[in-house]
C-alpha cells in the first residue's frame, strides 16, 4: 500500500461508471488528460491494464472489472468509516453543508431556520449549485446534501422530501412576440428555441427542463446550453431563446427585460432534497426532518418516461 493515491482509485471507478474520459474528467473537475495520467499511475502501480482505450469505445478490460468489483466495496466502506466517524465526532452539531438550486425560498430558509434552532451548535453553510450540474456537489463531497431539481433517477443518490410542485412559467424578452400573452399553451413552444442545462447533468433530468418535443408531439427548438441559470437569462434576455423556470424561481429573478409568461399543459417543476447513499449522516437525517415537516405530504410528482 506504499505511495498508494486514493485520488487514483476515485478516478478508476468514476471512470468505470462513465466509460468515457471526458464525462469523469467533469465529475471529477479535472481535465480528460488529468483522468488518464491517474489511470495509468494506477495501471503501473498495479502492473496490469485496467481500461481498453480505442477511439471508438472505452471499456474495462476483465482484470479491470475483477479489480472494480474488489475495490468498490472497500473504497465505500472506507468512505461510510471516516464519515461516521466525523458524525460520532460532531453528533447532530456542526456545519451542515448545503446545496440548492433555482431560489433558496421561503420553504428552504423555514426548513434551515428549524434545523438550526433546534440546537445552538447546528450551523448551515448554502451554496447554489450549477444548473449543468445538480448531482456533481453531493457526489464529490462538496455539500452534505442539496436541494435539486427533479426527476433524480440516480442510484448512488437517495431522494427525500419533495416541495410541491410549481407552475412552469416560460422567460422570453421583453421584445419576443409572446411576451405580451397572459399565459401560454405547451404546443406554443413549438416557435420558442429552448435554453438547457449543459452537461455533466443526466440526459433525462436536462429533457424534463427543457422537452424536445410538446405533449402534443410538436418538435421544440434547441437554444444554447448553459451552464449556469445566470448565464441562461442573459441569454433569454439578449433574445437568444426562451428558459423554462418555476414560478418561485421566475419571482426570485425578475428583470425589466425578461418576462415570465406561465405554460399550460406541462408537467409542474419541483425540487426534492437528495444526498449520497453512502454518505448519510445525522446531521443529514435532522435536515431531512426539517424539510419533511415544512413538506405537505404528497404525491410525487411524475416525469416523462419516469
Amino acid at each position: 500500500m506504499s505511495g498508494l493515491e486514493i485520488r487514483e482509485l476515485e478516478c478508476f471507478i468514476v471512470l468505470a461508471e462513465e466509460l468515457h474520459f471526458g464525462r469523469a474528467g467533469e465529475r471529477l473537475y479535472v481535465s480528460q488528460s488529468r483522468v488518464s495520467q491517474l489511470l495509468r499511475s494506477l495501471e503501473s502501480r498495479i502492473g496490469a491494464r485496467l481500461v481498453d482505450r480505442t477511439s471508438r469505445r472505452v471499456r474495462l478490460t476483465p482484470f479491470g472489472a475483477r479489480f472494480l468489483c474488489e475495490l468498490r466495496p472497500a473504497y465505500d466502506a472506507l468512505r461510510r468509516t471516516v464519515d461516521d466517524a466525523r458524525d460520532a465526532a460532531r453528533g447532530t452539531e456542526g456545519v451542515l453543508r448545503l446545496g440548492f438550486q433555482g431560489a433558496a425560498d421561503g420553504r428552504f430558509m423555514k426548513a434551515v431556520a428549524a434545523f438550526e434552532a433546534a440546537r445552538p451548535g447546528r450551523v448551515t453553510e448554502i451554496a447554489e449549485l450549477a444548473l449543468s450540474d445538480p448531482f456533481g456537489a453531493v457526489r464529490r463531497g462538496e455539500v452534505d446534501a442539496a436541494i435539486v431539481l427533479l426527476p433524480v433517477r440516480e442510484p448512488d443518490l437517495v431522494l427525500g422530501p419533495v416541495f410541491p410542485e410549481q407552475e412552469q412559467t416560460l422567460a422570453v424578452s421583453v421584445r419576443h412576440e409572446l411576451a405580451g400573452r397572459a399565459s401560454l399553451s405547451a404546443e406554443d413552444l413549438i416557435a420558442c428555441p429552448l435554453i438547457s442545462p449543459a452537461g455533466p447533468a443526466p440526459a433525462y433530468w436536462r429533457s424534463a427542463q427543457a422537452p424536445e418535443t410538446t405533449p402534443g408531439g410538436g418538435a421544440i427548438p434547441r437554444g444554447a446550453a448553459v451552464t449556469t441559470l445566470q448565464e441562461g437569462i442573459a441569454l433569454v434576455a439578449a433574445g437568444r431563446g426562451a428558459m423554462l423556470l418555476c414560478r418561485p424561481t421566475a419571482g426570485y429573478h425578475t428583470r425589466r427585460d425578461v418576462v415570465f409568461v406561465p405554460v399550460r399543459g406541462l408537467p409542474g417543476s419541483a425540487l426534492g432534497l437528495v444526498w449520497h447513499r453512502d454518505a448519510e449522516t445525522a446531521r443529514v437525517r435532522a435536515f431531512r426532518d426539517a424539510v419533511a415537516a415544512v413538506t405537505p405530504e404528497e404525491p410525487r410528482p411524475a416525469r416523462p418516461g419516469s
